[in-house]
């Protein structure tokens, strides 16, 4: 299924609710958060592409299960990951920190800090006409990441510098939760129109088999509670809320 054809990146449905995203260019691809290696590798050898880079937003084995087979199969590979993150990310060749700009399939990618879901998480923003934002699990449609490792006061934070980002990026998370982050969004606010439209529209998507995902940033900062949370007591209050609900 291809999204942003501007930027040719696919998604793979892997596990239980994983998006693997594939982002290609000439021939050339670059893999984000590979989870399990076996359809990418499919993919990348029916598209007859060659695997420049993966991309690791951060250490958890559901992001980073699939590195070690692709790296066999493409010794020369970049792994790219956070600097924080030698020793839970052993196989990364080029280390990033907060802010620093790589050339990535011709593009120049932005290394965007975003803690809170854990103490090193990043994100890859590309910026341009389309902008686009690989996430991980910091933002979520209609959600956020939970916080296992840092605080509310990190991840409201990042939270702040991605709604500074500008309002057409394309935003690619890891986890296809939107249907669930609604409903839940929905017991708070039932009389939000916008939050119960996003509804329809994704349930629409999901009974043709679509992915909900990507999502455009404007249009999240009307329907994402964690977005639209004015101070971080209200953040705070929302991210519990939800770590209870069911």
């Amino acid at each position: 299924m291809e999204f942003n054809k501007a930027h040719n990146i696919t998604g793979l449905r892997v596990l239980n609710d994983n998006v693997i995203w594939l982002w290609e260019k000439d021939k050339s691809v670059v893999v984000i958060d590979p989870s399990v290696h076996e359809p990418v590798i499919s993919y990348i050898d029916e598209n007859n592409l060659n695997l420049k880079a993966i991309l690791q937003t951060h250490h958890h084995s559901d992001h980073i299960g699939g590195t070690k087979n692709l790296i066999e199969r493409w010794p020369d590979v970049k792994v790219i990951a956070s600097s924080k993150e030698k020793k839970r990310i052993p196989l990364q060749n080029i280390s990033v920190d907060d802010g620093e700009i790589l050339n990535v399939l011709g593009e120049k990618v932005e290394i965007i800090e975003v803690l809170g879901h854990t103490n090193s998480h990043i994100s890859f923003f590309v910026n341009g006409n389309n902008p686009v934002l690989f996430i991980g699990d910091t933002l979520f449609s209609g959600g956020c990441g939970r916080i296992f490792e840092g605080t509310y006061k990190q991840m409201y934070t990042s939270l702040e510098r991605i709604k500074l980002l500008p309002k057409n990026t394309l935003i690619y998370c890891a986890h296809e939760y939107t249907k669930a982050n609604l409903l839940w969004a929905l017991k708070l606010k039932p009389r939000d129109q916008d939050i119960k439209n996003k509804l329809l529209q994704v349930e629409e998507k999901l009974s043709i088999n679509e992915l909900t995902i990507p999502f455009l940033l404007d249009e999240e900062m009307k329907i994402n509670l964690f977005l639209r949370a004015k101070n971080l007591e209200e953040f705070a209050f929302l991210r519990a809320n939800k770590d209870l609900w069911v």
